[in-house]
């Protein structure tokens, strides 16, 4: 018996497609347990410094949710770098103009701040409308208990 803990290398490990279809989903909720999926924590062979996780595609971006009154009241910030340069966009706009950007600035909010959690953000493809480019991979329907 060896006294070794598992480490699963990251060329060794299937990694499968899913597709989430985000209609009427909350997005903290989604976010987390999609943060949770690409990074792959959900597996048994679940290894910190090594990418486990899974593709997952979300179709209906467009149609994702807020509670309370976090659509007129949440704060998107980002900051050029120049005086003055603050910019704030409230979440009823960036979901009207960009409903990609809300998902994805939550999932990467839960990712690892480096070089890993960048490449685990690369895995999850993101679309306003129900069509996604991935039918070639062939990715399986994955539903939420919790998300909703």
């Amino acid at each position: 018996m060896s006294d070794k803990s598992f480490m699963a290398k990251e060329n060794e490990v299937e990694k499968k497609w899913f597709v989430v279809d985000a209609t009427n989903q909350v997005v903290g909720r989604l976010a987390s347990e999609l943060a949770t999926r690409l990074r792959g924590k959900h597996k048994a062979i679940y290894t910190p410094h090594n990418d486990t996780g899974d593709f997952i595609v979300v179709v209906n971006a467009d149609k994702i949710r807020f509670t309370g009154r976090k659509l007129d009241n949440k704060l998107y910030t980002r900051y050029s770098g120049y005086i003055g340069g603050l910019k704030q966009t409230v979440a009823k706009v960036l979901l009207n103009s960009k409903p990609r950007e809300v998902l994805v600035h939550a999932v990467r909010g839960m990712l690892p701040k480096n070089t890993l959690g960048r490449r685990q953000l690369k895995k999850l493809k993101v679309y306003a409308g129900d069509v996604h480019p991935h039918s070639a991979q062939k990715p399986e329907k994955l539903e939420f208990k919790n998300a909703q």
